[in-house]
């Protein structure tokens, strides 16, 4: 109950009431938006990993003369919208179950790229975007999750147009063409605004043609958790939303498809 109530009250500030409300009452003038891509087989998944598959067990009328339906899926941790934990590039640290609930929900900052990803495929988000959007906004807030819209959720799941290629396996790998968050940002976010997390609308934190990886591991060395392949970034606003971002609790697992909500006020 106390962490319902602790939501409920981060919610109600965050709607920007300075008078003594009922906390539901806010909520009831909030939309939620899903920021997730449905499982399917077009879902997009890293080249070198095993696509989603979705297969029935039983569907239709069963011998005892009612309905009934079952199925199967199988899926690799990191593909379609999915959560990055810290040990997916940091030895030691916190697989999906052990990410702190804490860590899952908080204020969404939203900054908008979307420009300069269309101008250039491999851009990476810097610490002038930041800059730049905190002469707007305000200091991005302690434990603030950072959504970076690129404007490729457009693309998706167009293999060619959202990842720059077709090909799959590691040939493909070489091919890979869509934006990220830099490394010297990266940095910045973690140590500098203590973030909690980083989603964004492409497959990876990293720009395609990354070869080291350095953004995924200065984040998770830093026990900041990543988003990958969020939908409708374009539907919240710079600030004020709060996020929700439950991944299917892995146990010892590096990611894990992931469900994520924003919670946005009406005005």
């Amino acid at each position: 109950m106390n962490r319902i109530r602790l939501l409920m009250t981060a919610l109600f500030l965050f709607a920007g009431s300075a008078q003594a409300q009922d906390p539901l009452a806010v909520l009831k003038d909030c939309k939620w938006v899903d920021l997730t891509w449905s499982f399917d087989e077009q879902s997009v998944y890293w080249p070198t990993n095993i696509p989603f598959r979705h297969e029935t067990v039983f569907e239709g009328m069963n011998d005892k003369g009612y309905y009934y339906s079952s199925f199967k899926f199988s899926a690799e941790e990191h593909g379609g919208t999915h959560f990055d934990a810290p040990m997916h590039f940091a030895q030691g640290g916190n697989s999906v179950d052990k990410v702190p609930l804490e860590q899952l929900v908080g204020e969404a900052v939203v900054v908008d790229v979307t420009a300069k990803a269309a101008a250039d495929r491999d851009y990476q988000v810097t610490r002038e975007d930041f800059a730049a959007w905190e002469r707007q906004h305000g200091p991005i807030p302690a434990g603030a999750i950072v959504l970076l819209n690129t404007g490729f959720a457009r693309h998706y799941p167009d293999p060619e147009r959202y990842t720059g290629t077709t090909l799959s396996g590691a040939a493909a790998v070489a091919q890979l063409h869509f934006p990220g968050l830099h490394p010297e940002a990266a940095k910045w976010l973690a140590e500098e605004r203590r973030i909690k997390a980083v989603g964004l609308d492409t497959p990876s934190i990293d720009f395609g043609q990354s070869k080291d990886f350095m953004t995924h591991r200065i984040l998770f060395a830093n026990s900041v958790t990543a988003y990958e392949n969020v939908a409708k970034l374009d539907e919240l606003p710079p600030k004020g939303a709060w996020v929700v971002a439950l991944p299917m609790k892995i146990k010892g697992g590096s990611g894990a498809p992931l469900r994520i909500l924003a919670l946005v006020p009406r005005s």
